[in-house]
């Protein structure tokens, strides 16, 4: 079982990515989680509602979700992005489904309501009416009905909350919930990047293992947005998947590489590294 977490950015080459998945689908199940982070700040500029993009006191990247952001949200992910992954699978001979979180309750979770932030100068500032939260529960039993009959789900944000609304989450944390809750061997997070890197201006610098007890020396060297790719990394292997690999989304063959152990490789203590 493989689950699959590609980001939203302009670089990220979905042509390569579905062709790829098309191939690993014909060896084991597939559940791909997608993002649309760049499609969803564009069309906020356009429509007059430019994103907020905080940080929290521990330096956790994060979009401010106030209502109007949550209807654009939704607009974009569950309909043009997700739409359009579907149509690229389909188009690569994969029967792709086409699922968010609402959708029978796949991603359930908590809103966190009051988003607490600081800014460059250290300062600590409280958002409320914050729709972001986190996932509590997997409603894994239809994922693997869609499996069991030969479908590639294809899941995205957003969740929904205890409030039975929709709600903001995390892709990758979002992937790692599903990761374990499915008893996944392994969780790659594709994104516009070789991996997690030393100096994040030098692509030479990956770091190309992290064992489970040196997750917080990882912590410390990730930067912005690699962070929650790190934190859902060790949530990952605290669920009992074996293997998170942080992937370069711009490459050839890039699930192929990623899986053969190409990028950052995050692994259970006493797994060996593997490769194809």
């Amino acid at each position: 079982m493989l689950v699959v977490k590609v980001g939203g950015g302009d670089a990220i080459d979905w042509g390569a990515i579905c062709a790829d998945l098309a191939q690993r689908w014909k060896r084991e199940p597939v559940v791909v989680i997608h993002g649309a982070s760049k499609e969803l700040d564009r069309l906020s500029s356009r429509l007059g509602h430019p994103p907020v993009h905080v940080r929290s006191a521990s330096g956790i990247q994060s979009r401010y979700t106030d209502d109007a952001t949550m209807d654009i949200f939704t607009m974009v992910y569950a309909g043009s992005a997700n739409v359009a992954v579907v149509q690229r699978l389909r188009n690569s001979g994969v029967d792709a489904v086409g699922l968010t979180g609402l959708d029978g309750g796949v991603l359930r979770g908590r809103e966190k309501g009051v988003l607490r932030t600081r800014d460059d100068s250290g300062r600590e500032r409280v958002l409320r009416g914050d729709r972001t939260g986190v996932v509590t529960e997997v409603n894994s039993g239809l994922l693997r009905l869609l499996l069991e009959g030969q479908y590639m789900p294809v899941l995205c944000p957003p969740a929904i909350s205890e409030q039975g609304r929709p709600m903001n989450v995390d892709g990758d944390r979002a992937a790692a919930s599903v990761a374990c809750a499915l008893g996944a061997d392994t969780l790659v997070l594709l994104s516009d990047v070789p991996g997690l890197l030393m100096d994040p201006g030098d692509p030479d610098s990956l770091v190309p293992d992290v064992r489970r007890h040196e997750i917080g020396r990882a912590m410390e060297i990730a930067r912005g947005r690699m962070r929650l790719k790190v934190l859902a990394a060790r949530e990952a292997l605290q669920g009992g998947v074996q293997r998170v690999v942080l992937g370069d989304g711009r490459v050839a063959d890039p699930v192929a590489k990623a899986c053969g152990g190409q990028g950052t490789v995050f692994r259970r203590r006493g797994v060996a590294r593997a490769r194809e």
